[in-house]
């Protein structure tokens, strides 16, 4: 490989036409910018510098390597100035799993936040079902999930940092029941997400422990579909408050259900995973998250 050093050297020597000149330009002896130039030579089997009296100018193959040497001096400054932002801690990159509703309704704000206090920082979501993430985030694919809970893995840290409650939804208009609407009161009505996400298994252990089995009469991979549903007045359904902190402009009505029902929303990373700054920032803004 080349020798940056030693490229520096020769187009100091040429542009300044002195081994002295050189050599005070880059605030080393006159000896050593020769031992340089020889390296080089030796290096690429050649000579580069010819003396024309006391001036020292480049050889035919030296005015051949002129134009490499400057564009790769170029092309090393330009690297090292494109990393400066990452040594200062000015810029990085955070990639983020997560589900649908925390992407919609959680992240924008907690992103927005984090590239408040970091301005250079890069952020992608990835959108997943909770397996998929988790997977990513073991394979060092992605940084940080965000997910609902339960969340497990030898090589995971699961931190849990919000609580979202689980509520009932009925077109605007329906008649709720004064305490909340319970598991017998929901068991027919309901549309639900699909099985074999966390939150659908939350809200079947909340009809469970009433002794009952939901009889969803629709099933959707969409919280934001099912909203759609509802306030177009095709049923019920029990979903999270975080999605519904914008109720469609008054179309559905809300209640908490009985007995209160929540799930928790965890934030995941590999134990051994190195926090740089952006990521130290998203995970700080996520957990000063409110609704």
């Amino acid at each position: 490989m080349l020798n940056l050093e030693q490229l520096a050297a020769f187009v100091s020597v040429v542009e300044l036409g002195s081994f002295t000149a050189a050599a005070d330009r880059a605030g080393i002896t006159q000896p050593a910018v020769s031992l340089q130039i020889k390296l080089l030579e030796q290096r690429l089997g050649v000579r580069l510098i010819e003396r024309a009296g006391r001036r020292a100018q480049p050889s035919p193959a030296g005015a051949e390597l002129l134009p490499h040497a400057r564009r790769i001096i170029g092309e090393c400054a330009a690297t090292l100035e494109a990393m400066a932002p990452y040594k200062e801690g000015a810029a990085g990159r955070v990639r983020i799993g997560s589900g649908g509703t925390a992407s919609i309704h959680l992240l924008p704000r907690a992103i927005a936040a984090a590239k408040k206090r970091m301005s250079g920082l890069e952020i992608t979501v990835k959108i997943g079902n909770t397996d998929e993430i988790l997977r990513d985030i073991e394979a060092n694919a992605l940084d940080l999930a965000v997910v609902t809970l339960p969340a497990s893995g030898r090589s995971l840290e699961v931190e849990p940092f919000y609580e979202d409650e689980l509520l009932a939804v009925a077109p605007r208009g329906s008649d709720m029941p004064e305490s909340g609407p319970d598991a017998a009161f929901l068991q027919q009505k309901v549309m639900m997400l699909y099985d074999g996400g966390n939150t659908r298994e939350t809200t079947d252990g909340w009809f469970a422990a009433a002794g009952l089995k939901a009889e969803p009469v629709m099933e959707f991979g969409s919280v934001e579909a099912i909203k759609e549903l509802v306030a177009a007045g095709l049923g019920w359904s029990i979903l999270p408050s975080l999605a519904l902190r914008r109720d469609r402009a008054g179309y559905l009505a809300t209640s908490p259900v009985k007995p209160r029902l929540v799930r928790q929303l965890g934030i995941v990373m590999r134990r051994d995973k190195h926090l740089t700054r952006g990521l130290r920032e998203v995970v700080k803004c996520l957990r000063e998250f409110k609704a």
